[in-house]
C-alpha cells in the first residue's frame, strides 16, 4: 500500500489550521477522548495529510498512556509532532476553550437544564451515538494494527487484556503496567539481537 505524502509546513498558517481543527473537534465532540481520537485521525490523516496512519496510531497510544484527558493529550502530542512547542500551545488552547465555555454555560443554567425533558432525551440519544462511535474506533484501530504491523504476540496481548479486564475484572492499571514491562523487555531483547 502506497503511503500518502505528508505535508508539515512550519508556519503561521499551520498554527491557525491546528487551532481551528482542535477547536472544532473539541467543540463538536461528545463522549470523551476516544471519540475525539478518531475524529483527529480523520482531520489530521485523511483531510490535511499532516500525519500518516502509523504515526497517528503511535500518537494515540501515547495520548492514552499519559495521565490526564485523552483529548488534551492527543492535542499535545499532535501539536508537538506538527509544530513543536508553539503547536502544543495552540492545539491545547483550541482543545480546552470549547469545554471551558460549555461547562461555564451549563453550570450557570444547571437547574434549568436538569429539569428540561428535551435536553434529558437529547443526552440519552447522544449516549447511544457515543457507544457506536467508540465501537467504530476500536474496530478501526484493530484493523489498522493488523494491516500495518501485526505481530502475533501483540495480538495475543490485546485479546488477553480485553479478557482480563472485562471477564476477570483485573484493574486496567495492572494490565497497563504489564504492557509497559513487556514492551520494554521486548525492545531490549530485539536491540540485543540487533533487530532495532
Amino acid at each position: 500500500m502506497k503511503k500518502k505524502e505528508i505535508s508539515r509546513p512550519k508556519d503561521r498558517k499551520l498554527l491557525i489550521q491546528l487551532f481551528a481543527a482542535t477547536f472544532y473537534l473539541s467543540a463538536f465532540t461528545f463522549g470523551g477522548g476516544y471519540v475525539i481520537i478518531t475524529l483527529m485521525q480523520k482531520k489530521f490523516v485523511d483531510e490535511y495529510h499532516w500525519i500518516d496512519e502509523e504515526e497517528m496510531f503511535d500518537l494515540t497510544a501515547i495520548a492514552q498512556s499519559a495521565p490526564g484527558p485523552i483529548a488534551v493529550n492527543g492535542a499535545i502530542v499532535a501539536g508537538y509532532k506538527l509544530a513543536g512547542i508553539p503547536g502544543v500551545l495552540v492545539s491545547v488552547t483550541g482543545a480546552v476553550l470549547p469545554p471551558f465555555f460549555i461547562i461555564a454555560l451549563v453550570s450557570a443554567f444547571y437547574q434549568a437544564f436538569r429539569q428540561n425533558k428535551i435536553i434529558a432525551l437529547m443526552l440519552e440519544g447522544m449516549q447511544a451515538g457515543v457507544g457506536a462511535v467508540i465501537a467504530a474506533v476500536v474496530i478501526e484501530m484493530i484493523q489498522n494494527l493488523f494491516h500495518s504491523h501485526c505481530q502475533i504476540d501483540l495480538a495475543v496481548i490485546m485479546a488477553g487484556a480485553f479478557l482480563a479486564n472485562v471477564f476477570f475484572g483485573i484493574n486496567a492499571v495492572y494490565i497497563f503496567l504489564f504492557c509497559i514491562v513487556y514492551g520494554i523487555g521486548k525492545a531490549l531483547w530485539e536491540k540485543g539481537r540487533g533487530q532495532i
